[in-house]
């Protein structure tokens, strides 16, 4: 059922977009969108939001591809296919930004404008646009949701986990939550992170071990998608009264949050999607030239205030789009107001000049 849900989900997105897309035959300008994970509803957002946002811009074709759970290989020979195939621009969403390093340079070389989407680019890359999230400030916002729901006195045990260890934006949400736990609650005691595993299946199996190694634990943290709504199933299914949290916009983790079962982080993948897709359509279609360095998507806290709405805004393509179309619209009309140097992604502090203060 859950396979059938999110194929219907790209069917409506496909004959949504069709009605702005422009003629096939006609000699328009292309350019693509290339994801890892595509099962995960993170990388569906992305993927749907790129296509918004080149139509938005309109007279430009686009195509989307992507790979499945941890299939980073599979990258390499499409990336070769995309940049000859769709020389206007690419926008690439990977986990593993140093394996693809050489070939995104290559594919810069040749003349193809590449923006890097949620996953800042590696070093040799020549990627020069980057479009995400302050993940460490991502991480201090999920922390803060926890503490809130603890003693300022507890003493408990706090496991974290990462759905890709040495993914870098990941690897920053759980700097982020550390030290924002140890403000929050300095009594505590931190474990990890621990490999929770990407794919959802072998997701909720680690997250089962880890619960049940940690009986006494007041908190399960975890950075990725399928932590979230693994960690609420779990949570309900054994009656805990632990703390748990993620960064997802999966339907089963909001009902959680209603339900007052979990905390939660979105990272607004949606909003990323768009922002390249209408910088990437902008430059095919007249050469208006792609800014430099990091453009900073903002995120957002889910909680049983504001969690019905998410949930209304998630139900169509339509009403994503109503969403987030004037930010999008602003972010891409004035950039540098969003623009931060490269060499600070990995930063707490993301106000640097110039490295890391």
């Amino acid at each position: 059922m859950r396979r059938l849900r999110l194929i219907g989900l790209f069917a409506a997105a496909v004959a949504y977009l069709a009605l702005n897309v422009p003629n096939l035959g006609d000699p328009h300008p292309a350019v693509a969108f290339l994801a890892a994970d595509a099962a995960l509803d993170v990388t569906q957002e992305m993927t749907i939001g790129f296509g918004f946002g080149v139509d938005r811009i309109g007279g430009v074709r686009h195509d989307e591809s992507g790979t499945d759970v941890g299939e980073t290989t599979r990258q390499f020979a499409t990336l070769r296919n995309l940049r000859t195939s769709h020389p206007g621009g690419l926008s690439v969403f990977t986990q593993t930004p140093e394996l693809l390093a050489g070939s995104l340079a290559e594919t810069v070389e040749s003349g193809t404008p590449v923006v890097a989407v949620d996953s800042p680019p590696a070093a040799g890359s020549e990627v020069s646009l980057y479009v995400g999230n302050n993940n460490y400030l991502l991480g201090t916002m999920l922390a803060e949701q926890a503490a809130g729901r603890l003693p300022a006195a507890t003493a408990g045990v706090i496991v974290l986990g990462t759905s890709v260890p040495g993914a870098p934006g990941l690897d920053l949400r759980v700097a982020g939550i550390r030290d924002e736990l140890r403000l929050r609650l300095p009594h505590a005691r931190v474990l990890g992170p621990f490999d929770t595993k990407q794919d959802p299946v072998a997701n909720r199996a680690a997250w089962r071990i880890l619960v049940a190694a940690n009986p006494g634990a007041v908190a399960f943290l975890g950075t990725g998608d399928a932590d979230a709504y693994n960690l609420a199933s779990i949570r309900a299914k054994t009656g805990g009264s632990w703390v748990g949290g993620g960064f997802s916009l999966d339907g089963r983790a909001l009902r959680a949050v209603r339900a007052g079962d979990i905390v939660l982080v979105s990272p607004e993948p949606f909003l990323q999607g768009a922002v390249a897709g209408m910088l990437q359509a902008a430059y095919a279609k007249n050469g208006s030239p792609l800014p430099r360095g990091w453009i900073v998507t903002p995120g957002l806290r889910i909680t049983e205030d504001n969690v019905g709405a998410v949930q209304a805004r998630q139900q169509t393509l339509g009403s994503r789009a109503h969403w987030f179309a004037r930010l999008a619209d602003v972010i891409v009309a004035r950039p540098e107001a969003y623009l931060r140097p490269l060499d600070v992604v990995g930063c707490p502090s993301i106000h640097a000049e110039a490295g890391c203060q």
